[in-house]
């Protein structure tokens, strides 16, 4: 029997999840499951949003099923500590940043499928008038680089900013106060590129696409974006079955909304990879239908990438799409091999969306608040119950 670890975290972490799980034990799947703290409760309490118990229970089961996290910038965050924890030098960090740092889950995989009859999916203009074109792009994001690697200052020490000078095009801002001055910089290692780049590949070769995309931007990010690139080129080689494309990030937003249909894998640094996902899920429903998968090499972590939306955390009976979290659990179900149960769940979804009998507040393109039972949008229990009913 498996063992998974999960964690609620923040807000409707906690409603989405347990449902994710009902559906898990409903289509016949066994396991026991771990709750393990994680979330700004802790940050508030503890001084620590990822408390060291955690990790622990990560590093012994080694598979993760993640809600979602209330992350605020950084004045935000120390005024909610708990007195007692203020001034003594706790800093407010991601803790699902941080997870995929200290387990090195460095492939984020993140699919954006349409499923026929949702209401949300994209449509264009045509000569005729309007087509829906069928999306099936999956973003593999680098997870543990990039601008999020989290090495930045506000007014850097001297020695970081004597090392910067160095650099010809720092002229522009020598006159500028450390204490005006902000840097973030932007890590790319040369076996991370490799290893993102190839499981991109293989995935594309295992499923069938016959095109991978280096999304980047390596006409002005010539050293972060020109290594990425350069290594997809190297590595397309090995994969002649496989058409290798290049788009800069903008571009590719734009062309979202032109072709969407005709990308099959797209792989990105990790910023350039969270903008062009959230884009494509966009195309396929939004947060609502987004799942994501977060994998190293002992660890695996599954997580909807929609966030905590407090907002909706304390209406009774909830209101929100828990599908981005069961895909994700899905995904998990990939991972460890038990697609048989994966696919069977998928298709009630399917099935579910297709016959358009309950949907959910965002699906009817309400505006979220209790007041929406009333325009006919279904229960978060009511769409899991569902979806039970057609596995």
């Amino acid at each position: 029997m498996k063992t998974i670890v999960t964690m609620p975290g923040d807000g409707i972490g906690k409603t989405v999840l347990p449902e994710a799980i009902k559906v898990l034990t409903a289509a016949g799947f066994v396991a026991e499951y771990i709750h393990a703290d994680i979330g700004w409760d802790f940050w508030c309490k503890e001084g620590n949003a990822l408390p060291k118990r955690t990790i622990d229970l990560l590093e012994k089961h080694r598979i993760g099923l993640f809600g979602a996290i209330t992350s605020k910038p950084k004045d935000a965050a120390t005024k909610e500590l708990d007195p007692s924890l203020q001034n003594k030098g706790y800093v407010y960090f991601s803790p699902i940043v941080g997870l995929r740092q200290h387990f090195n889950l460095d492939v984020c995989i993140r699919p954006c499928k349409s499923f026929k009859g949702n209401p949300l999916n994209f449509i264009r203009r045509n000569k005729d008038g309007f087509d829906e074109p069928l999306i099936n792009t999956v973003i593999f994001r680098q997870n543990t680089e990039g601008l999020y690697s989290g090495v930045e200052w506000t007014n850097p020490p001297k020695a970081v900013r004597d090392a910067f000078e160095t650099h010809p095009k720092m002229k522009a801002f020598k006159d500028v106060p450390g204490e005006d001055l902000a840097i973030s910089t932007r890590i790319v290692t040369r076996n991370a590129c490799q290893r993102i780049i190839r499981e991109a590949f293989e995935y594309a070769k295992k499923f069938g696409y016959t095109n991978v995309t280096i999304c980047e931007k390596p006409n002005v990010l010539r050293e972060t974006s020109g290594m990425m690139f350069n290594e997809g080129k190297k590595i397309a080689k090995e994969y002649p079955g496989i058409q290798l494309w290049d788009t800069n990030i903008d571009a590719q937003m734009m062309w979202l909304t032109k072709n969407p249909e005709i990308y099959g894998v797209i792989v990105a640094e990790n910023m350039f990879g969270d903008i062009v996902s959230d884009g494509f899920a966009g195309l396929v429903g939004g947060l609502g239908f987004a799942c994501s998968a977060n994998i190293g090499k002992d660890v695996a972590i599954f997580e909807p990438t929609h966030g905590s939306a407090p907002k909706y955390q304390e209406l009774n009976p909830p209101i929100v799409n828990p599908i981005a979290m069961i895909l994700s659990a899905c995904m998990m179900l990939d991972h460890i091999g038990e697609n048989k149960i994966a696919e069977n769940i998928r298709a009630a979804i399917a099935k579910v969306i297709e016959e358009g009998n309950v949907n959910t507040y965002d699906m009817m393109k309400l505006k979220g608040s209790a007041d929406v039972f009333n325009q006919g949008a279904c229960t978060t229990y009511e769409l899991t119950d569902e979806i039970i009913k057609n596995l």
